[in-house]
């Protein structure tokens, strides 16, 4: 199997595949990731040794419009030369822009492509030709992935009759104990520095109650292009040394071992990976109940607290209820660890692997079909009338 990115940083989406490929080739599949990285670039997440990694260049990003086009049609003609290479009996697809891509690619190839959708479909804006070519080419292929049943619900009923809701497998991160005590508590957020994690909201509920808790300080973990305006609202909401953006955990899941309580404030999402990593990692946690994905992971008052999206009070509310209260974060973080169980990653891996082997089947079937229908043909019998 092959596996299409759009690259190898510290996304969910890179992390999920890094999971997905390294149980694959456990289980005897040869595997390869490609991604539109510089052939340079190191993965940020571990591969087994047997997973081959192809880097492919021309990674997006944001340039002129024409150029940007040109890169595109670059990106499907290097896919199609890998692919052409490989001969892989199944493409799984990551992200959307990399779905459309690999479908193009994939044109008269006879390779089965499954695509998987990473984030809330109904929310996220790819622009209209972008959106265009979704809905002309999703149909084209073998069957589409996502996390959540909402979101396989935003495809129409011909693709959702062949689509399957796999959630993300989660692995543990590493808690490492403090070499010292501290008396400084730590509020910790993870995501790309962009609008859709809501973190401007997370620094404006934090500043409602910072005051009155003075033990507690805000970390931010991640980068992006928001980073200039949440700089300039720290300072104006005067936290300055209470709250800080220090960039990308030098190793994955880093964030976790100074993290006393954990918040996801986006606005939206696909799934969540971080939010499901505080809960393995037993971290007490508190999610906007934003659509969709931490409704799937979180009963509110049982294993963390879920909060009405975007609601800046009700998020300074639960902020300091977990703060105040040690019994109730010892409490759910237990239960948080356990509830996190669901996701171990054998049963998802099999989902996805079932799924892989649906595809092969299905163009193998199809292959059987037309050998059958050219043996007729070299025999001068016509094909019998299927039955109504």
């Amino acid at each position: 199997m092959a596996f299409a990115l759009p690259g190898l940083g510290a996304g969910g989406a890179e992390r999920v595949v890094s999971i997905i490929a390294n149980a694959m080739v456990k289980r005897g599949w040869r595997v390869t990731v490609l991604a539109f990285d510089e052939p340079a670039s190191r993965s940020y997440y571990d591969y087994d040794p047997a997973v081959e990694i192809v880097s492919l260049g021309y990674a997006p990003a944001r340039r002129p419009a024409i150029e940007r086009t040109l890169r595109t049609v670059t990106r499907i003609h290097v896919l199609r030369r890998a692919l052409d290479r490989l001969r892989p009996d199944v493409v799984l697809s990551f992200l959307t822009r990399t779905n459309v891509v690999a479908l193009l690619a994939t044109i008269g190839m006879d390779i089965p492509v499954v695509v998987s959708e990473r984030n809330n479909p109904e929310v996220q804006n790819f622009g209209r030709i972008w959106s265009v070519l979704r809905a002309k080419l999703y149909p084209s292929a073998f069957g589409l992935v996502t996390m959540t049943p909402h979101a396989m619900d935003f495809f129409p009923e011909k693709m959702r009759r062949r689509g399957w809701v796999i959630p993300n497998p989660v692995m543990p991160p590493v808690v490492q104990a403090r070499a010292e005590p501290s008396d400084t508590r730590t509020v910790v957020a993870v995501g790309r520095l962009v609008r859709q994690k809501g973190f401007d909201l997370l620094l404006r509920a934090f500043a409602r109650i910072a005051a009155s808790h003075p033990d507690w300080n805000l970390v931010i973990w991640g980068e992006g292009e928001e980073r200039p305006a949440l700089e300039q609202e720290i300072a104006r909401l005067g936290l300055e040394g209470r709250a800080s953006l220090p960039g990308i955990t030098a190793q994955p899941g880093g964030w976790a071992s100074g993290a006393d309580l954990f918040v996801m404030s986006s606005r939206y999402e696909g799934w969540g990976n971080v939010l499901l990593e505080a809960l393995a990692a037993g971290i007490p946690s508190i999610s906007f109940d934003c659509p969709w994905g931490p409704r799937e992971m979180v009963k509110d008052g049982v294993n963390g607290l879920l909060v009405r999206a975007e609601e800046v009070p009700a998020l300074a509310a639960a902020l300091s209820k977990m703060m105040d209260d040690p019994a109730l974060r010892e409490r759910l973080a237990a239960e948080a660890r356990r509830s996190a169980e669901r996701f171990t990653p054998g049963p998802i891996v099999t989902a996805w692997e079932q799924t892989a082997e649906a595809a092969i089947a299905r163009k193998r079937l199809r292959q059987d079909e037309s050998q059958d229908r050219s043996l007729v043909g070299a025999a001068g019998i016509e094909p019998a009338t299927p039955p109504v």
